[in-house]
């Protein structure tokens, strides 16, 4: 049973994973287009992982967190139990309005900035609330712009 979202790798391509992603409060449409966003050829670099899964070795931990005050708390919660053996994970922020995240989230995330490998920002998309599925998101004009800016993002670092 495949997820929905999650990407397999072609038959016969070698692709090494190289985002590991892990939703901190749960799995929508936002986080399978941030993984397709991070994969644009569907080769398998990006995977949103299951609950409880490890992160795969070789593989760069990136939370996803939408920019509430609920959100940042997630990630605060997620980084008080990260074993000190695993790299510093990456923080991708997922706009849920299109206005700048309330004071205490903003606050929140910047306090834990020392935790994090880098922090990028996936603009508001209202396009996530009409469609079925990440592919047909990643068509749009306005995702595949902000999938261009994620990745020059996280690969510049």
């Amino acid at each position: 049973m495949t997820q929905v979202g999650a990407v397999q790798p072609q038959p016969g391509a070698a692709v090494a994973l190289r985002y590991a992603l892990i939703p901190v409060h749960g799995h929508g449409i936002a986080s399978a287009v941030v993984a397709r966003m991070l994969d644009p050829e569907t080769g398998g670099a990006a995977r949103l992982l299951h609950p409880q899964e490890q992160i795969p070795y070789g593989a760069r931990p990136v939370l996803l967190a939408e920019t509430t005050v609920y959100g940042a708390s997630c990630v605060e919660h997620m980084l008080r139990n990260w074993t000190a053996g695993l790299p510093r994970p990456w923080l991708v922020l997922i706009s849920d309005a299109p206005a700048r995240p309330v004071a205490a989230a903003r606050y929140r995330i910047r306090a834990l900035g020392g935790r994090l490998a880098g922090v990028s920002r996936v603009p508001y998309l209202p396009v996530l609330r009409t469609v079925e599925s990440a592919d047909e998101a990643v068509e749009h004009k306005d995702v595949a712009a902000a999938a261009v800016k994620l990745r020059r993002q996280m690969e510049g670092n």
